[in-house]
């Protein structure tokens, strides 16, 4: 008998021979498990779409069968009560079907799949942060775990040898001050007994001449002094000898108490060197044009897709990555960082009467978050920061009245005024015009000012000033921020350029040079889920979008995990 063979077309990977199981929207291309991993975790393309393959092709799977109507299926999805449901669910009152034909009230039914989209498009970010952050994680952290396991024994081992010896000569000091003690303990006993019938004795005497006294008919000065020339029992209490001696003091005791920490447990971290590093040279990555304004005078990235751009003409655009204006306000003053983005995407910015303004993320609503009262301060320049949740404001004053001209306020989330920075470890001035801020990794607060960068600690300490990479060259600052890997990146004006230091101030390379797509490079703001920069144009209204930052290559022993 002869047996049919049927064909099938098995769709391959687009990078390998691999078996397609996924489709990237973005490419688009085909791609198997494997190139699926590495598509999510290159940057350059973490923010793609990737779907599974029967989503594309609009793949209806197998049918769940409902828990309550063995015959039917689930087809529909009750919103209010956030549950599949199926034909002949229409029978329960929450959520009855027919209920349009009766005029009652109905919950919101819809498609399942429809549902479907909707769900995974309001879980696009945390999909994309699995997908892109914890799944390269994953084999980093592994690494180090099987290289503590490996090491844990002798580690251990040690401060398990080095904890017994101080708890035995603990021990020894415990035994040798209550041993002394006790000892001390029977002396004082008997060194009390001995006063005590002493005292005995003496009242007994004193109670005899007292009595003799009354019965005889001696004269009252002989009793006198012989009351007086009674014996004196001195009482004196020998605590001296409880005293430790010098080779056993309560320091000792203390200094061995406290050797012995407790560490707190937590999620392990992994320092942003270890998945990070530079690239030869920043690639561009993209470019686009913002309708609206004349020039970048500033920028702030909201999200991958999403940034704040400002002009010198008091307007700020949101636009994506088209270029398309989303929103505008037309209130914002002409200064420099003068605005920024918090955790809940909320705009921050310094209107034209130098209040700071707080937009919703809806752009609905505008509140005053700190107002101005009559104050010859200005504010300039302002940065939300993601580690402590403070408002950092530069601050400017007339030059012409006053010597010390600049300072840096810090806000918490209430607009109380937490911390001022204005002088130096010398009393000397350490800002003139605050132009733009930005804070770093570490916690440093790191100003771009008139003539140079300005960084001082999170407590206010002056650490060091940036006035340019050679000895005789000055420095124009202008947009600035802080990478990852906690680089300095600052535009400067003289040269067109964007320089790159690193946290302790010394100068590592020129990141970018002008050139005819950008132009001038004189904003910056850098998105750490994506790890791209972007860099707005002074000659005109165009962003470009670099890569200069990759992952490191996460490998691990397959032949140990699979044991």
């Amino acid at each position: 008998m002869d047996t049919e063979r049927t064909l099938y077309e098995v769709h391959q990977c687009s990078k390998c021979l691999g078996d397609t199981e996924y489709y990237c929207v973005s490419c688009p291309c085909d791609l198997c498990t494997l190139c699926k991993e590495s598509h999510v975790k290159d940057l350059k393309t973490i923010d793609h779409d990737i779907v599974s393959y029967r989503d594309k092709i609009n793949y209806i799977p197998t049918r769940e069968i409902c828990v309550r109507h063995h015959s039917h299926v689930y087809i529909k999805y009750c919103e209010p009560c956030q549950v599949i449901v199926c034909y002949s669910c229409s029978d329960d009152q929450s959520h009855e079907f027919r209920s349009f034909q009766h005029g009652k009230e109905q919950h919101k039914i819809i498609d399942i799949q429809a549902a479907f989209k909707t769900k995974r498009q309001q879980h696009r970010g945390t999909i994309h942060t699995i997908r892109g952050e914890a799944l390269f994680y994953r084999p980093v952290l592994l690494s180090g775990i099987k290289t503590d396991f490996k090491t844990c024994h002798t580690e251990f081992s040690f401060h398990h040898l080095e904890m017994l010896t101080k708890v035995h000569t603990l021990k020894h000091l415990i035994d040798y001050i209550q041993t002394d003690f006790m000892c001390n303990y029977f002396d004082f006993k008997h060194i009390y007994l001995k006063q005590k019938i002493e005292m005995i004795r003496h009242i007994a005497s004193h109670q005899r001449y007292t009595r003799l006294y009354e019965q005889s008919a001696i004269k009252p000065l002989t009793f006198l002094l012989k009351k007086t020339a009674l014996p004196k029992i001195p009482l004196t209490l020998h605590t001296s000898q409880l005293s430790m001696t010098e080779s056993l003091n309560k320091e000792d005791v203390i200094e061995l108490l406290s050797a012995i920490q407790i560490t707190q447990r937590g999620n392990r971290l992994v320092r942003n060197e270890c998945l990070l590093k530079l690239m030869p040279c920043a690639e561009l990555h993209q470019s686009l044009t913002v309708t609206g304004i004349g020039r970048c005078f500033h920028i702030c990235c909201v999200t991958s897709e999403r940034i704040w751009v400002s002009d010198r003409e008091n307007n700020i655009i949101l636009t994506n990555t088209t270029g398309v204006a989303i929103h505008r306000v037309e209130d914002l003053c002409s200064n420099g960082g003068s605005h920024t983005v918090n955790s809940e995407n909320e705009l921050i910015y310094i209107n034209r009467n130098y209040n700071i303004n707080k937009l919703s993320n809806d752009m609905k609503t505008t509140t005053v978050f700190i107002e101005r009262k009559y104050s010859i301060w200005i504010p300039m320049c302002v940065y939300w920061s993601p580690s402590t949740g403070d408002l950092l404001v530069g601050m400017y004053r007339d030059v012409t009245k006053y010597t010390d001209t600049g300072k840096v306020t810090r806000y918490n989330q209430s607009g109380q005024l937490t911390q001022t920075i204005q002088q130096n470890n010398k009393g000397r001035g350490l800002y003139s015009v605050p132009n733009y801020i930005t804070e770093n990794n570490n916690g440093d607060v790191v100003v771009s000012d008139s003539r140079a960068v300005v960084v001082t600690g999170r407590g206010g300490r002056h650490r060091f000033s940036y006035t340019g990479h050679q000895l005789k060259s000055e420095l124009e600052p202008g947009g600035i921020c802080t990478d990852a890997l906690s680089h300095i990146l600052v535009c400067d004006g003289r040269t067109d350029t964007v320089h790159m230091l690193n946290k302790d101030g010394q100068f590592l390379s020129y990141l970018l040079k002008k050139s005819l797509e950008l132009g001038e490079p004189w904003s910056l703001s850098y998105d750490v889920n994506t790890h791209r920069l972007w860099v707005g144009s002074w000659d005109n209204n165009k962003v470009c979008v670099y890569r200069y930052i990759v992952r490191q290559d996460a490998r691990t022993d397959q032949s140990n995990e699979m044991e």
